[in-house]
């Protein structure tokens, strides 16, 4: 049993007592179970579970480091969108490792840039890409990193940056 207080007002909650979904979730939780081949419903359950659990730790992340992957799908021909997502990954250049760009067809492009640093910072930055006018789809998936470990830097190998 647990008991949980809001206001002033304990409230228990019994976690051995199974809740029936509402018929609608059920069918919606069936539907989704056929369209990707679980072979009952508990299995599709469980994933979804965890991945609400996911979500809900990557929401709660702590300010700490993290890694990051940013995926958007946006329309190239929007009026000086690329430019403006040049200027602002120009400006965030120490939070952005490496971004693919790939050509989805006439009027789409979709881009996964790999990002690294404090999570609010990622977070803000991956919002304000996905919140440009002219992208259509956008999400980030962060993993918060170890900050106890010690970085050494890469050795040196070929040629050197100006």
């Amino acid at each position: 049993m647990i008991t949980a207080t809001t206001s002033s007002t304990p409230h228990q909650f019994d976690l051995t007592r199974p809740v029936p979904p509402p018929d609608d979730l059920l069918a919606e939780i069936d539907a989704a179970a056929k369209d990707r081949g679980y072979q009952n419903r508990s299995e599709i359950i469980r994933d979804l579970a965890r991945a609400g659990l996911q979500q809900g730790a990557q929401d709660a992340m702590p300010s700490g480091q993290c890694v990051a992957a940013l995926v958007y799908v946006y329309d190239h021909a929007a009026r000086d969108l690329s430019k403006r997502l040049v200027q602002n990954f120009h400006g965030h250049h120490d939070l952005s490792l490496a971004t693919l760009h790939v050509h989805l067809d006439d009027d789409s492009c979709m881009e996964v840039t790999a990002l690294k640093g404090p999570a609010g910072d990622v977070q803000h930055f991956a919002d304000h890409i996905i919140a440009e006018r002219g992208v259509r789809y956008g999400r980030v998936v962060m993993i918060p990193t170890a900050t106890d470990k010690k970085t050494r830097p890469a050795p040196r190998r070929g040629h050197r940056h100006a």
